[in-house]
């Protein structure tokens, strides 16, 4: 229990690191589910979700920026699904040096099989919260994620 007296700082802190730990928790079961399930990784998930999200394909560069990471690590997972037969990359018109890449059939198949798992892997993580739960805190982090985007946004 806090005190009264406590600054707001101090809550807000405290929720932060009560954020943290649950999101790295989560994150941790997940990274070892798909390691012990499914012997793979979660930049190669995270990377096949993407494809996923965009049929047409994305640039490279593009995957990247989407995912937040270097292209140089954006270029080695999609090198190992295209030698695998799960992704592809094809050469964008009128740009040489540019290439699309996407998931193929057999990389779409797997994709799915991988996000059914996960999505019930966060089922059962999150089975004791009610959907009454769920609904107030996906609310109060859609305003949390709101303030920093706007925050964001002054800032640049």
């Amino acid at each position: 229990m806090t005190s009264a007296i406590e600054p707001i700082s101090k809550t807000r802190l405290r929720v932060w690191l009560k954020l943290l730990k649950t999101s790295n928790g989560i994150e941790a079961e997940i990274r070892r589910n798909l390691r012990d399930r499914h012997n793979t990784t979660l930049p190669r998930f995270d990377v096949m979700s993407a494809l996923a999200r965009f049929p047409e394909g994305l640039k490279m560069s593009d995957l990247s920026s989407f995912l937040r990471v270097s292209n140089g690590n954006v270029t080695g997972i999609v090198d190992k699904l295209t030698e695998e037969g799960l992704a592809q990359r094809v050469a964008v018109p009128g740009d040489k040096r540019a290439q699309v890449a996407r998931l193929t059939e057999k990389g779409k198949s797997e994709f799915e099989s991988l996000a059914n798992h996960h999505e019930s892997w966060i089922d059962t993580l999150l089975d004791g919260l009610s959907f009454e739960d769920l609904e107030a805190l996906s609310d109060t982090l859609e305003r949390v994620l709101a303030q920093s985007t706007e925050k964001e946004r002054a800032d640049a």
